[in-house]
């Protein structure tokens, strides 16, 4: 059985890898952290921002709600406070499923 390193996984991430793990500009993250209460990056003394993994989840709720299920604003803020336990539960399900789709691309790829 061939060796698996593990995933590594950061405490932090700047605003700048968020930007880059969503392909959005860092004025929306900025956007979307004044708007959601739910977003709320650590601050260190210059100001720059540092996201949690918890951060990111957040955002990705977020990001899925606006943008692929085309919520308003305030249709995703009422959403996410009567059903953020049901929102983060759906999204690691969307998670573990674009895992599994690349996965098997990887696989048919291969053949």
């Amino acid at each position: 059985m061939p060796y698996k390193e593990r995933e590594i996984s950061k405490m932090y991430y700047t605003m700048g890898e968020v930007s880059a793990m969503f392909d959005v500009n860092q004025s929306l993250i900025r956007f979307y952290e004044k708007e959601f209460d739910v977003l709320q990056p650590k601050k260190n003394k210059k100001g720059n921002r540092y996201f949690t993994p918890e951060d990111l989840e957040n955002f990705k709720i977020i990001f899925n709600l606006i943008r692929d299920k085309g919520y308003t604003l305030q249709g995703a803020k009422d959403y996410l406070k009567s059903n953020i336990g049901d929102s983060r539960d759906n999204q690691r399900v969307i998670d573990s499923l674009e895992n599994l789709k690349k996965f098997l691309l990887e696989v048919r790829d291969e053949i």
